[in-house]
């Protein structure tokens, strides 16, 4: 019997309004993985990965934001606030989830995944805030991008991977 190694669709993670959710659910789509902060440098990136979602969505993508206070307390509002937050200053229409940790010992599941280095991207500590992990329609990570990765910067590579 052959061992596989795990992939995203292995994870459950709870969903911003506190309902359980496998990533299964998202098994054959492309799926952008990005820890978030409302109070951080790089929060109006909110706004393009918006536009990736609503641009692509229909053909396979989803855009998955996790909540995260571990920089410098950047997202310091409970699931309700940051709900409320994204809605009324971004609109944002992609999946949202309960807030986690991605870095140490009470890391989520699936961030202590993606930085293992077995995901099939390069293995590390998330630096900040709005790093992203593009995921393929198999599960398994195709790319990570730094914080300051701009949302159109990476588009190239969404529908690259949308497409196959």
């Amino acid at each position: 019997m052959e061992f596989q190694l795990p992939s995203a669709h292995d994870f459950t993670a709870t969903t911003i309004d506190g309902h359980e959710r496998s990533l299964a659910d998202y098994s054959g789509q492309v799926m952008l993985i990005v820890n978030v902060a409302s109070r951080c440098g790089f929060t109006p990136q909110y706004e393009g990965l918006d536009r990736l979602y609503r641009d692509h969505g229909d053909g396979g993508l989803m855009v998955l934001g996790f909540p995260c206070d571990q920089f410098g307390n950047q997202e310091p509002g409970d699931e309700e606030q940051i709900r409320q937050f994204c809605s009324l200053t971004y609109d944002v229409s992609f999946p949202m989830f309960a807030k986690i940790e991605v870095n140490g010992s009470g890391a989520h599941p699936l961030y202590s995944w993606l930085r293992s280095g077995r995901s099939g991207v390069p293995a590390g500590e998330i630096e900040w805030n709005f790093t992203k992990f593009l995921v393929g329609k198999n599960g398994q990570a195709i790319k990570r991008y730094a914080p300051n990765a701009e949302p159109s910067a990476i588009r190239p590579d969404i529908e690259t991977a949308v497409a196959a």
